[in-house]
């Protein structure tokens, strides 16, 4: 028996490789099928199944394409009503894999068809269980993500207490609880870092699984400080669900280099087409090109793109680091951004036209600046990061929600632009941009450097007496 945890660090998500006696099976692949095939022939196996644990909302699935490409079965849980064919699974299933045995155990809550799948291993016995977004390390999925549902949050959250007092609590301490996200998804609030534990570990250490909990004290608990879902979710969702373009031909697009002249015609053909730029940070504010969107491909990329873009349909035309163009193109439509229309080579663009710059300053210049009128501090970092400590006076106005939020910003005056570490804040800094707001500063470094600077007043949420 082999089970092996495929694990991508950029969105957090985990899919799974469980293979016994020249049988596999494949749970909740990423979009791009080359690596599970490549698993396939090396271990000289046969998929069998692909198994989805929900409409993932956050990424979209390979299983389409993985399925196409190995006659595997996909499988769903109950009522799923996809538009492409697959197994319909129902509560207590068994599916065989060689000398092993996954039952499904459909758990509502995240989602309406939400399962988690027990895996027994040669001798019958349960040895791990495969939850999805039901349950995480330390947390549970979130339950307002049901695509056309009129069911409510809190009718989701209680279908998850469910799911977890009749489902997963009884189940013995010693199997393995092998999650589809980790830490930095926005599928759930209070992710672990640790990607896998034993279900005794959660019982004692998950809020989610105290068996002293009442049903309501657990919704109000599970909505507590749920933030609004990005807008990009319900997309990926549908597509997930409905269908979507060969993930190889929309990689084949997006990894054509654009002439000018192609790039010019874009640009008049599409009056919404968002110009890409996937430099690191502190490259791209020394010069790019007018109208353009920082997003870094080494920060957590597709999630942000997702963010801040919301609408899949977007024509994009995308600039990246040298050689990466493939990869940018690929973690596009790993968040269903398959609109790609290729990449523009900078050094073709800027030969006869300027660029634009942004102006990004150390934070020592804070010393200086910070309570002078003429200045604004607009700290784009989470709630919860702004409250454990920030600069005495700065506005809060999170990345996610500044461009619902520009008509916050007082234009008469410079705004001092920061977040933790300098990737967000060029993010933010190019949206200004974008939105002809120019009279701001970026800090270099965010945060972290700001903290260090003698001389600067912070204030911080006081810590709770207990009570």
């Amino acid at each position: 028996m082999v089970v092996q945890q495929l694990y991508t660090k950029c969105l957090a998500q985990g899919a799974y490789y469980i293979e016994s006696n020249g049988e596999a099976i494949i749970i909740d692949p990423l979009r791009e099928t080359q690596p599970y095939l490549d698993l396939l022939e090396q271990n000289q196996t046969k998929l069998v199944y692909i198994l989805e644990t929900h409409f993932h909302a956050d990424f979209v699935s390979g299983h389409i394409d993985l399925a196409h490409k190995t006659g595997a079965r996909i499988v769903y849980g109950p009522n799923a009503n996809c538009k492409f064919d697959h197994l319909s699974a129902m509560d207590g299933d068994q599916l065989q894999i060689g000398d092993l045995m996954i039952q499904v155990l459909h758990t509502p809550g995240h989602t309406l068809e939400s399962c988690c799948f027990l895996l027994h291993d040669k001798d019958g016995d349960p040895t791990a269980l495969f939850t999805g977004d039901t349950l995480f390390i330390g947390d549970v999925g979130r339950p307002d993500l049901a695509i056309k549902s009129d069911l409510s949050k809190r009718d989701l959250a209680s279908m998850m207490f469910d799911s977890l007092r009749n489902k997963i609590i009884p189940l013995p301490d010693h199997i393995t609880v092998y999650p589809a996200h980790g830490a930095g998804s926005a599928c759930g609030k209070n992710m672990s870092k640790e990607t896998f534990d034993s279900l005794g570990n959660q019982k004692v250490s998950n809020y989610a699984l105290d068996p002293k909990l009442e049903r309501e004290q657990f919704i109000d608990l599970v909505l507590d400080g749920l933030q609004e879902a990005p807008s990009y979710f319900s997309f990926n969702a549908q597509m997930n669900k409905n269908g979507y373009n060969r993930f190889d031909d929309v990689i084949e697009k997006g990894s054509k280099a654009l002439s000018k002249n192609e790039y010019k015609r874009y640009l008049q053909q599409y009056p919404n087409l968002i110009t890409l730029d996937t430099r690191d940070p502190q490259v791209f504010k020394n010069g790019y090109v007018k109208g353009s969107l920082s997003i870094g491909i080494n920060g957590g990329f597709a999630p942000w793109v997702g963010a801040i873009l919301g609408d899949v349909s977007l024509p994009i035309v995308f600039i990246a680091p040298k050689g990466r163009e493939k990869e940018v193109s690929m973690r596009l439509a790993r968040v269903g951004f398959d609109h790609q229309l290729g990449y523009l080579p900078l050094e073709i663009y800027k030969a006869d036209t300027a660029l634009d710059q942004v102006e990004s300053q150390a934070a020592s210049i804070l010393v200086d600046k910070q309570y002078n009128d003429s200045y604004q501090i607009i700290d784009i970092r989470k709630p919860a990061e702004y409250h454990r400590q920030h600069l005495t006076g700065a506005i809060n106005i999170p990345l996610s929600q500044l461009q619902d939020r520009m008509s916050e910003i007082d234009t008469t005056k410079t705004s001092i632009i920061h977040c933790q570490g300098g990737y967000r804040s060029m993010i933010a800094a190019s949206l200004l941009k974008k939105s002809n707001i120019d009279m701001f500063i970026e800090i270099k470094g965010g945060f972290n450097d700001i903290s260090s600077v003698p001389g600067l007043d912070f204030t911080q949420k006081e810590c709770s007496s207990g009570k």
